[in-house]
């Protein structure tokens, strides 16, 4: 499958929705703590066996981005688009069948193994793309299709909630959510993959197409990159800042419910969705948001924020939090707005560092720490929980330890962050002779797909 090439006069402004379509559906995976409740009483599961398709998943949109981000960058976006369509709707349909035989092993092996690699090829599909359509404005550019991604919760929640209310709880109404989720987002997926184009690939013909321009500053391969100690700063940063926000995103419904379930005013299991559905609004508008304030500012500076400031939402939420609700969930969304932000604004850190010749496959192979963080964020939080369940503990003192090791993660973050510099002129594509085990330059960038 070729990569649809733009028509003369065709508007860059029609990439990100095409953009949109696939990070809204696969989105849904922040949503996956409105099923955790269900599947806990249906199949008598522990907090931390509920979220393995979860933890199963984002491993293997690391992995899947990871592996297949040079693919991604020879095949074209629309390409990698109908892979996540094909896997991600697989998955909701062997979960259904997992969960209407009473199989976790099916749940997780479909939403987290078949599904997660949906998710790792769709998430980057777009990416590269994006950022050769909007040389001028990347974070914008990338902020806008990743915004998707955080918001698809926004739409997931409320609508998981329903259907569950609807279809019934136990593992039969469990299935058929699961099923109308694969059908719908099979539909709506297929739009993203019949608008998506990539832009012209002579100098000429790329300016007609809509101001698109040729590469300019550091040029530096995938490959070369991983050679750097740039990519394995921001390997840290982006996991440290993950691991934080996924945590609590993950056990968001249970987490407000168990915070305030002692108190005057407890939080129902609708009003826990609901919760949810704001964190997604917060992840959403700090994707957009943060990565467009990140071309004004620059990207170390962005993050020194994320890192920094997210250190003292989560200090207030471990001290304060179960006192007021309302601090509470403010904090909560700052910090993912922050976890938003991070998502959207590193690709145009590496756009910044290691130029646009295979950004994509970078970004791919630096979201193994996306994978990292998918597993650490829940096992933190969860099996913290669960231990202090078992010694009798209750309420907001089930989470305090779990909040304390994020402060901590996310002073390391911020460490990292700050020693980020320039990639050395010596990794260049200019200066990596065939020698050092680098194919001809010219050739590569004369074949290099737009």
């Amino acid at each position: 499958m070729s990569p649809p090439i733009a028509p003369v006069g065709w508007s860059r402004w029609l990439v990100p929705p095409a953009a949109l379509a696939i990070h809204l559906s696969i989105g849904q995976a922040y949503a996956w703590s409105v099923f955790k409740p269900p599947l806990e009483d249906a199949l008598g599961l522990s907090g931390t066996q509920s979220a393995l398709p979860f933890q199963l998943g984002i491993v293997m949109l690391g992995l899947s981005a990871a592996f297949g981000g040079t693919l991604v960058e020879r095949r074209g976006p629309r390409w990698a688009m109908t892979v996540a369509l094909v896997c991600f709707s697989s998955g909701f349909l062997l979960s259904a069948l997992g969960a209407a035989t009473g199989q976790f092993w099916l749940i997780v092996f479909g939403y987290g193994f078949v599904g997660g690699i949906g998710l790792g090829i769709g998430y980057i599909s777009p990416v590269s793309t994006l950022i050769k359509w909007f040389p001028d404005r990347p974070g914008m550019a990338t902020g806008i299709a990743i915004m998707g991604f955080g918001g698809g919760a926004l739409i997931a929640s409320p609508w998981s909630a329903q259907m569950l209310e609807s279809f019934g709880s136990d593992t039969s109404g469990i299935a058929l959510a699961f099923l109308v989720h694969g059908l719908s987002y099979a539909v709506f997926m297929l739009l993203g993959v019949l608008l998506i184009r990539v832009p012209r690939p002579s100098g000429k013909e790329r300016a007609a197409a809509d101001h698109t321009a040729a590469p300019a500053g550091p040029q530096v391969s995938a490959r070369q990159a991983l050679r750097t100690p740039q990519f394995w700063l921001l390997w840290v940063v982006l996991c440290m800042n993950v691991t934080a926000g996924i945590g609590i995103l993950e056990k968001a419904a249970p987490m407000i419910a168990d915070f305030f379930a002692d108190t005057s005013t407890p939080v129902s299991a609708t009003a826990a969705a609901g919760f949810v559905a704001l964190l997604s609004a917060a992840n959403m508008a700090g994707r957009i948001g943060w990565s467009s304030t990140s071309d004004l500012i620059g990207r170390k500076n962005i993050y020194r924020v994320y890192l920094g400031a997210g250190v003292l939402m989560y200090a207030l939420i471990a001290l304060v939090g179960s006192s007021s609700k309302p601090l509470f969930v403010l904090c909560a969304l700052v910090i993912l707005s922050f976890y938003g932000g991070g998502f959207a604004t590193i690709p145009a850190y590496l756009k910044d560092l290691f130029g646009t010749y295979q950004v994509g496959a970078i970004h791919g192979r630096l979201l193994t720490a996306w994978s990292t963080a998918g597993v650490l964020g829940p096992l933190i939080v969860n099996w913290i929980a669960d231990r202090q369940e078992e010694a009798g503990k209750h309420g907001a003192e089930l989470y305090g330890t779990s909040l304390f090791i994020m402060m901590g993660l996310l002073v390391v973050g911020f460490a990292a962050n700050e020693l980020v510099r320039p990639v050395h002129p010596s990794h260049h594509l200019d200066a990596v002779t065939p020698e050092k085990g680098a194919p001809d330059v010219g050739r590569r960038q004369q074949s290099e797909p737009a």
